[in-house]
């Protein structure tokens, strides 16, 4: 056994006998050991994020440790089951990573991991694109875009399918594209099915607008099996904890298509194991899976799912 599969099943091995209380509690306790300043960060990001949980300790606000503990007691068997089946270790030093520090806060272990070879997504170990049909959930600005045509050339694409949902940001995609062939924008939501949702926006960071079944500010949202006909061979996802939904919504094209498959699974908790479970009963086993990190060095962000197609 090497040293990363050392230590992850060390990690699993000393939490699992432990009850869901003790872990809440041992996350705790490392969270109060940890600077106040840190402290503080830690909340004030939390609450401008909310993806991961309330946490305000003054006021005895505990739900991040909660969610914490519910992944490693609920799901113990998943996580198990996703370091077993990425497919080198770099990807499994990611998942060992992010779990040692959602357990205890430890800030030495991402930094080691982070990606820095490659732009997000376009891993070129991995991903491979040529003559694509490439479908951008969460254009922003057209960030990812731009990382694709670096990486591969206008001429790497067939099409560009870009959806964003905010309006503000919309003139920026635009713009920015209106030099590119076949860059094809839809102002939509992407989820399970076709239906009107409801814009809601993050007052700190517009790039964080998600969306809700409730609200003033009505979008359309579709399902891409429903709003492309033709064969994708490439999705990106990052749509501020959609990602399953839109995963949902997809499987028609990932069973026919096996269309490559670039996630972000850091909007909560569970994307982490669910989705590649769900992209496996999905496809029947036809993919490869990998874990990349781009994100910082004090509680792990950016963290992508890369879901090839067995050859």
């Amino acid at each position: 056994m090497n040293q990363i599969d050392q230590k992850f099943y060390e990690l699993m091995d000393v939490i699992r006998p432990l009850s869901f209380e003790t872990v809440v509690e041992n996350t705790k306790k490392s969270f109060l050991q940890l600077m106040p300043e840190m402290q503080k960060v830690l909340e004030d990001y939390f609450k401008k994020y909310p993806y991961w949980g309330k946490l305000d300790i003054k006021n005895q606000e505990y739900e991040h440790f909660k969610l914490t503990a519910t992944l490693f007691k609920d799901h113990s068997e998943e996580l198990q089951w996703l370091y077993q089946n990425l497919n080198d270790y770099r990807s499994k030093k990611v998942l060992y990573s992010v779990l040692k520090n959602w357990y205890q806060y430890d800030m030495t272990v991402l930094e080691p991991c982070q990606e820095k070879n490659y732009n997000h997504y376009f891993d070129l170990d991995l991903v491979s694109c040529q003559n694509e049909v490439f479908v951008d959930l969460g254009a922003y600005i057209g960030d990812t875009i731009f990382d694709y045509i670096h990486n591969y050339g206008e001429k790497s694409y067939q099409k560009i399918y870009a959806y964003e949902i905010s309006d503000d940001i919309l003139p920026y995609l635009k713009k920015n594209t209106e030099h590119l062939p076949n860059i094809e924008i839809r102002n939509k939501a992407v989820t399970n099915q076709n239906e009107t949702l409801y814009l809601s926006e993050n007052t700190n960071d517009s790039s964080a607008n998600s969306v809700m079944e409730q609200g003033s500010k009505p979008i359309e949202a579709v399902s891409l099996d429903e709003d492309i006909e033709e064969e994708i061979t490439t999705i990106k996802m990052d749509i501020e904890g959609s990602e399953q939904k839109a995963l949902m919504g997809a499987k028609n094209h990932i069973r026919k298509n096996h269309p490559k498959l670039l996630i972000s699974v850091y909007h909560n908790l569970e994307d982490i194991w669910k989705i590649p479970k769900m992209i496996e009963e999905m496809s029947e086993n036809t993919y490869q899976y990998y874990l990349r990190y781009y994100g910082g060095s004090v509680y792990p962000t950016e963290i992508i799912l890369i879901a090839i197609p067995k050859k």
